[in-house]
């Protein structure tokens, strides 16, 4: 709506009645939402009920269309969850950051690391990190810094991975965090297993 339409309603002897005014807010509302559903694609085909969600049913995430260098997010129990499709650099990069990192083996107990995941790459296969896009000190959301090098907030020899811009905790492409940091511990990587090449089920592992 226009400046000059806003005006008009504003100071017109008629305005609008108190229920044309309701419908038009939840007109609004709904379209903006559908808006956001439209950004934010999660996996809804694989996706249980919301009451299932709630409860921790597993979620079933279909990876095949994920390229190289990309991050998909879904949700699972509440909790944003990354899967990271890493490329062969981004690997080669967790032996530099090993000795950077203040729990290289994932041994740190406040968010317990499936055995599974107690490796190099945190994860069951190298080329995919699953982990929930929490950060372990205060809950907030850390950002994907994929690009190397120097940028703001960030060390000259950034080798790529997470950022949380609330206190500055750094994370590798393996969702380790940098010794030093705000962050006690290490992102936390969800109980998951494949049940195919193309597809992960997040929130079980008896066949992981």
């Amino acid at each position: 709506m226009s400046g000059t339409t806003t005006d008009a309603v504003a100071g017109s002897a008629n305005p609008v009645d108190k229920s044309k005014r309701t419908w038009i807010a939840i007109a609004g509302c709904a379209g903006a939402a559908g808006g956001v559903a439209v950004a934010v694609p999660f996996v809804s085909t694989f996706a249980p009920s919301e009451r299932a969600r709630a409860a921790g049913a597993p979620v079933e995430v279909d990876i095949s269309a994920l390229q190289p260098g990309q991050m998909m997010r879904v949700e699972w129990r509440g909790k944003p969850v990354w899967v990271v499709r890493r490329t062969p650099e981004q690997l080669e990069s967790l032996k530099k950051t090993e000795t950077q990192v203040a729990d290289p083996g994932s041994k740190r107990t406040q968010y317990p690391t499936p055995e599974y995941a107690r490796n190099q790459w945190r994860s069951i296969k190298p080329e995919f990190f699953v982990g929930v896009g929490i950060c372990t000190h205060l809950g907030c959301s850390p950002t994907d810094k994929f690009h190397t090098g120097p940028q703001p907030s960030l060390p000259d020899d950034w080798a790529g991975g997470f950022f949380c811009p609330c206190h500055g905790s750094t994370f590798d492409i393996a969702g380790r965090v940098f010794a030093n940091k705000p962050a006690p511990d290490n992102l936390e990587v969800p109980p998951h297993m494949y049940l195919s090449d193309s597809r992960i089920l997040v929130g079980e592992d008896k066949k992981a």
